[in-house]
């Protein structure tokens, strides 16, 4: 048998028992799991790809060792193989750390009315899980790299000369390492966290996903706001749902001077007790203000979250427009003048 052959043979079988023999783990694998239900199948899934790849590449070592290859050829398929055993070793890195997330992630539900403390847990999860992912890759890459000789010996002069061309380098990831640890200081502090209702740049709505590098908040009207990651540690913005989702609703009513307040807070109160929204908490009306034309009122009334107390506050203006109109139309607002009469002369 020529030599050529006999290597394409030792390689292939190789890597033949190797898929066959990481396909049927994994196949009695998943029956198992699968009886423990699908989400625990579909984790060893994901598993699959990066453990069936790091056995090939050690059966190409083993293959390699025994092959009757030259020692330039056996050294170069060497190199080869330890860079794609790195890469191996890096995705399996990356898919362990999303399968743990995924595991520490199951416990907490956003889809409730009190999430506050999924909403924390999973803000910081996937902040980590983002930084965590891009160290593992620069590791990997790192170690890739110190395998060839030429690209070490040059990451060692540049790191070590303080050139022109390491403060470009510099320069160029200042903003990368900004926000990487922006990225890092919002995991532990969290100003933010997810599905929070904030105010960024004059726009409300909620964070809907927040990455390595930007933020991203859902506006009212289904608009995405991309806003970088720094932005939340430098900059002032608000966040209504920092420690409470709850929030109150402010309802401002300019009525005239003839208008009965007991019986406009005896409505409010009813209009308020029998909305679905008000979570029985707060509800008050107080007059706050006296002009020379209307009587300033206002109506405070909580709600679960944002989404909820204003619609309660629209609700709230709709049913006390209905009632003025109806029961006290004498309280609309109104503008008054003086009449002399004049003799004739």
């Amino acid at each position: 048998m020529p030599q050529w052959l006999e290597t394409t043979a030792i390689f292939l079988l190789a890597q033949g028992v190797a898929w066959i023999a990481c396909y049927l783990v994994f196949l009695l694998g998943v029956r198992a799991l699968g009886r423990l239900g699908e989400f625990w199948a579909n984790l060893l899934r994901r598993a699959q790809g990066p453990v069936q790849w790091i056995l090939m590449v050690i059966a190409g070592i083993a293959a390699a060792n025994v092959a009757p290859l030259s020692p330039s050829r056996q050294g170069l398929i060497a190199h080869v193989l330890q860079i794609a055993l790195i890469f191996g070793l890096t995705w399996l890195a990356r898919r362990a750390l999303d399968i743990w997330m995924t595991l520490h992630l199951r416990r907490y539900r956003l889809d409730v009315e009190d999430n506050l403390m999924a909403r924390k847990h999973v803000t910081q999860g996937r902040i980590l899980q983002r930084v965590g992912s891009v160290l593992i890759l620069a590791i990997g890459v790192s170690a890739a790299l110190m395998t060839i000789e030429g690209v070490r010996q040059y990451g060692v002069s540049l790191l070590a000369s303080a050139g022109a061309a390491g403060l470009v380098v510099g320069l160029a990831l200042q903003p990368v390492l900004r926000n990487l640890l922006a990225g890092i200081q919002l995991a532990i502090t969290q100003p933010i966290r997810i599905d929070d209702a904030v105010i960024v740049e004059g726009e409300w709505g909620n964070v809907e996903e927040i990455t390595a590098t930007y933020v991203v908040v859902r506006i009212w009207d289904k608009r995405r706001l991309v806003v970088p990651l720094n932005h939340f540690i430098e900059q002032s913005f608000e966040n209504w749902t920092r420690s409470d989702a709850t929030l109150i609703g402010t309802v401002m009513l300019y009525v005239d001077h003839e208008v009965s307040i007991p019986a406009l807070r005896a409505e409010a109160e009813r209009i308020v007790r029998a909305s679905p929204l008000w979570n029985g908490d707060v509800f008050a009306l107080q007059v706050t203000d006296f002009r020379e034309t209307v009587v300033e009122v206002r109506i405070l009334a909580s709600a679960t979250h944002a989404g909820r107390a204003f619609d309660l506050r629209c609700e709230i203006r709709e049913r006390l427009l209905d009632h003025l109109q109806s029961s006290q139309p004498q309280a609309m607002p109104r503008l008054r003048a003086t009449l002399r009469e004049q003799a004739a002369g």
